[in-house]
Formats: C-alpha cells, sequence, structure tokens
C-alpha cells in the first residue's frame, strides 16, 4: 500500500490549554473542518462524550474517526477509517506547544492509498495537504475569534457572458500568490485609472494552471475592456474570455480561506455534478471592491467552465 505522510503546521494566537480544549471535544470540529464546510448538510453523529463521531455525505463520503490517547496540552491521537468513497485507515495526531503567548500546532496523519491508486500518491498527498491548511487556517480563526468567516453559496450552473481583457500573467510559487497578486491588481489599477473610459466590468483571475505537487501557478489578472488599444504597455498582455457555461461557487470572506470554495467546485467536478471544460480555464471575479467593505464581507464567485 502506498504510504502517505501530511505535516502541517500554524501559530494560534491563543494559550495552549485552549488550543487543546478545542481540539479533544469532537463537538466543536464541524464548526473548522475543511471538509464538512462543503457539504454542511452531510450526517454528523457525534458520541455523548465528544471523543468520536462518525459522518456520511455525497461529497465527504463516510468514515469514522475516534480520540485514542490524550496527553495535556501536548499531543492528541486519533484514529481514522474511511469507508467511502474507498476503504482506508489513518493515524492522525496533534502536536502543540506554547510559544511566548501564542501555541505552535502541528497536524499530522500517517495513512496509505489502495495499492491500484499507487500512480495518485503524489497528487494525493498535496491535496490533503493543501485540505489541512485550509482547516488549520479556519480552526485558527475559529480559537482566536469565536467564529470562522468563510461562507460558500453553490450557485450551480449559469453564463458568463465573456470579454475582452488587459492583464498581467504571473508565475509564482502558490505560498506567495497573495502579495503576487496584489502588486499585480497595483499594476493595472493604475492602468484602469488612466483609461477609466475603456473598462467594462469588475477584475477577474485566470487560473492557467494549479501544480499542487510542485507548488506552482500560473495565473492572469485583468480588467474587462470595451476594446484592445493599440499598444499594450510593458509587462501587461490581452485577451480574450469567450462566452461560456459556467458552473459557479461563490465564497464571502477573506481571501485567505478563498480555498474553500475552489475546493468544493473540484470536488463537484470529481463527483461529476457538471462536466469541466479543458478549452476554458477556471476564474474567479471579485464582487466587492477592496476597501469598499469590511474583509470578512469579500465576496469572490468561482467560474468553473463547462462542456
Amino acid at each position: 500500500m502506498p504510504k502517505m505522510h501530511i505535516e502541517k503546521s500554524t501559530a494560534i494566537d491563543a494559550p495552549v490549554n485552549k488550543v487543546y480544549a478545542t481540539l479533544n471535544d469532537l463537538n466543536k470540529w464541524q464548526a473548522w473542518s475543511p471538509w464538512l464546510i462543503m457539504e454542511p448538510e452531510a450526517t454528523v453523529d457525534v458520541s455523548e462524550d465528544g471523543k468520536s463521531y462518525s459522518w456520511e455525505g455525497d461529497l465527504v463520503g463516510s468514515g469514522e474517526m475516534k480520540i485514542t490517547s490524550e496527553d495535556e496540552n501536548q499531543r492528541i491521537d486519533l484514529d481514522l477509517t474511511f469507508l467511502k468513497p474507498w476503504k482506508s485507515k489513518a493515524k492522525v495526531w496533534f502536536e502543540m506547544s506554547e510559544e511566548g503567548d501564542s501555541t505552535k500546532l502541528t497536524w499530522l496523519m500517517d495513512s496509505g492509498l489502495p495499492f491500484f491508486l499507487f500512480w495518485m500518491k503524489k497528487m494525493m498527498t498535496a491535496f490533503v495537504g493543501m485540505d489541512y491548511e485550509r482547516g488549520l487556517s479556519m480552526l485558527k480563526d475559529y480559537i482566536e475569534t469565536g467564529e470562522v468567516p468563510s461562507k460558500l453559496d453553490n450557485e450551480g450552473l449559469s453564463s458568463y457572458s465573456g470579454c475582452k481583457y488587459m492583464g498581467i500573467k504571473t508565475e509564482c510559487t502558490i505560498d506567495k500568490i497573495g502579495p503576487s497578486m496584489q502588486e499585480d491588481f497595483g499594476k493595472l489599477r493604475g492602468w484602469a485609472k488612466e483609461n477609466e473610459e475603456n473598462i467594462a466590468d469588475i477584475p477577474f483571475s485566470i487560473y492557467h494552471k494549479w501544480d499542487m505537487v510542485k507548488g506552482k501557478v500560473i495565473y492572469t489578472s485583468g480588467i474587462p475592456i470595451k476594446e484592445v488599444p493599440e499598444e499594450t504597455p510593458e509587462g501587461f498582455t490581452t485577451g480574450e474570455i469567450p462566452a461560456i457555461s459556467t458552473y459557479n461557487v461563490t465564497h464571502t470572506g477573506p481571501f485567505r480561506h478563498l480555498g474553500n470554495a475552489w475546493s468544493l467546485g473540484m470536488t463537484l467536478a470529481r463527483n461529476k455534478v457538471y462536466k469541466s471544460s479543458k478549452k476554458v480555464h477556471p476564474f474567479e471575479t471579485y464582487l466587492t471592491e477592496p476597501g469598499k467593505v469590511s474583509e470578512n464581507e469579500t465576496v469572490t464567485r468561482i467560474h468553473f467552465p463547462v462542456k
């Protein structure tokens, strides 16, 4: 059986006993689970003592989880059993330690894939690793503020009318995408300010390639325009998104939680809720203007082109 090891960490601005108390009560997991946020209607049955639970859903499959060992304020061990979409078992544990007034938390897992899926080992390790990162980000918010500012709206099939655009195409590592996009949109806003009469719609980003195994992404951030100018500024590019049918998922909340919407959309495709088009790359449009609304009120729509 191909072995997988996942290990992700974060710093939480809270004492270690608060972090420990949140993790060793499985009643609290639904508030920050990176999987249940995609399917809140999934059935979850938590034991009376909060030390085990089972789940079942159309998107999240089914399985069972049980706390097997607790070392107060230091470590929690769990046994995880997946029943659907395929049967497997995993050892999961959390390690935590004080770092000043904060807590360093590490989430780990040792597991394996069915032999016939050996070729998916690197991809699945990357997928689960990103799930862990999403989960830790939400757990951090939940412990520090008491809530997770991430809301998903599964809008379903729609259409995009298409546009010509002025953009900037960039390749960077996934962990640098935030500051990289901020820089690109700063340049685009500067150009748009000087060409206001040519701006046609709200800005967007197209994701041409997202390589989770290598941790790299190629994207274009752009602004729809009425007409392509005769001259393109250095470092800019022009292009066109065609009119196309899309499957839309909208996210309300900070950009740091936007991966929840992407994960839902890709999970829906894997479950054949819609058929992805390979001719047009997926893209996101920004329905609220930065600085005009609070971070928690930021609305982003993900468009998954369909056949």
